[in-house]
């Protein structure tokens, strides 16, 4: 039996062994081979995440607590913004987002139903649904390429009395032009909501100031998904610098809830029994007030554990991510006669999270011929999520009818569904991976 003096000691023995298990059995011990698979993203973690996780499951608190608050704190120094707010996935970052849009308090600028938010139909499907599912009505734009974000030259077109807000993502790391939608919302006093989940550590430029994307617009969300730029398993966040929306992500996040008291700490807001509510009866504890209808979407402390740790090495990741795309970009320059290589934003620093190639079809080639070959020799390919979102089933019940609107006629869209796809460059690849695909990939095109 371990002869353990107090807790504390306990804790650090627990985990200098499992330190110990990290480095026998989890720690990669043999040099990439040809023909080993060569996923298109992956976690990359060491110790310090598995004793992190240990340290919050020791504590049993479970939901959200201390980890958390201390992630929360961190990630918006780093970021940049002063309020930042963890939650279960990407997805509800993106829904939690669009709730706070919604909220009363908003006055004229809340977005009600048959409000118009322009966004893309090229891109990850969560990045809509919640337009949909609050019944406002999403307009679709045009993309460009080879930055595959939306095409600016459309924004004018798409605005209409009607017209709340924008909400799109940076497509792969490579951001959409903040400049112009960044001006475009200005000069209509609508909203921005950038979509960061495939752009974290993504710097831009405006008028010589540089920040970080998900920092441009009034609210940025980001995924923590295990092949995101960092991971905490599941999970995601909210940020912004606006007091009312942070209020308003609080509450939603929190069931929506009126009291800011942490989960755990009673009476932290001092007037838990001495407040008049709606038509409550004066006194009724302000922890069970809901101002809005909200969910349960936090995260839990031993995900944000992970996160802290995460955190600290992602400077790392985003200068390795970098690198690998700049390496392969510099292997697959001379098939540009049959390939259309990615190119990134102007005023633009990109953390890369895949490496975008649409097929020229005047080449002769079919994208899925392509892929196969790439898949074949255990490269792993994805397609620019949902090509056109549309296009797909769940659009069966509403399509063709007012439950949203098209801008133009979606055709680079319906080309990159038709021709694109993309290799990972994620911080675990080495240089012997990257020079791997572009070998796995020239043998796909000649």
């Amino acid at each position: 039996m371990a002869n353990w003096k107090n807790e504390a000691e306990a804790r650090e023995q627990i985990k200098s062994l499992v330190a110990e298990y990290y480095k026998d059995f989890k720690q990669k011990k043999e040099p990439f081979k040809e023909g080993d698979r060569v996923s298109y993203a992956s976690r990359v973690f060491d110790e310090k995440e598995l004793c992190a996780l240990t340290d919050a499951t020791l504590d049993f608190w479970l939901t959200t607590g201390r980890f958390a608050e201390e992630f929360e704190k961190n990630f918006a120094k780093w970021i940049g913004v002063k309020y930042a707010h963890l939650v279960n996935s990407g997805s509800s970052a993106n829904l939690l987002a669009f709730m706070a849009l919604t909220a009363l308090e908003l006055n004229e600028r809340q977005i009600k139903r048959g409000d118009e938010v322009i966004t893309v139909a090229c891109g990850f499907p969560t990045t809509v649904t919640p337009i949909l599912q609050y019944g406002a009505v999403p307009v679709f734009l045009d993309v460009t390429v080879p930055q595959y974000n939306i095409d600016v030259t459309k924004l004018e077109d798409a605005f209409s009395p009607k017209t709340k807000a924008v909400m799109i993502a940076h497509t792969l790391g490579n951001p959409f032009n903040l400049e112009a939608v960044k001006a475009f919302c200005d000069k209509h006093n609508l909203w921005l909501v950038e979509d960061n989940c495939d752009a974290l550590g993504t710097q831009y430029t405006i008028n010589g100031e540089t920040r970080f994307t998900g920092t441009w617009g009034d609210i940025g969300t980001s995924s923590f998904y295990p092949p995101h730029h960092m991971t905490m398993g599941e999970g995601g966040c909210v940020y912004t610098n606006n007091l009312l929306l942070h209020k308003m992500i609080l509450s939603y996040r929190d069931w929506g809830r009126e009291c800011i008291c942490p989960s755990g700490r009673d009476n932290f807001c001092g007037h838990r029994f001495d407040g008049q509510f709606g038509e409550l009866p004066k006194g009724y504890d302000h922890k069970y007030v809901y101002s809005h209808f909200g969910y349960n979407l936090k995260v839990t402390d031993m995900q944000a554990a992970i996160g802290c740790e995460q955190l600290k090495k992602f400077p790392s990741f985003i200068e390795r991510r970098i690198h690998n795309w700049s390496r392969l970009h510099k292997a697959l320059e001379d098939l540009q006669d049959k390939l259309i290589l990615p190119e990134p934003a102007e005023n633009s620093r990109p953390s890369w999270f895949g490496f975008l190639i649409s097929v020229k079809p005047e080449s002769g080639l079919k994208r899925n011929d392509v892929t196969k070959y790439i898949e074949s020799k255990n490269v792993q390919t994805r397609l620019l999520f949902c090509g056109n979102l549309i296009k797909h089933p769940c659009f069966k019940q509403i399509r063709d009818t007012d439950a949203y609107r098209v801008v133009g006629d979606l055709k680079v869209t319906d080309f990159v569904m038709n021709n694109s796809f993309w290799v990972g460059v994620y911080p675990g690849m080495t240089d012997e991976i990257i020079d791997y695909m572009s070998k796995v990939i020239h043998e796909a095109v000649k």
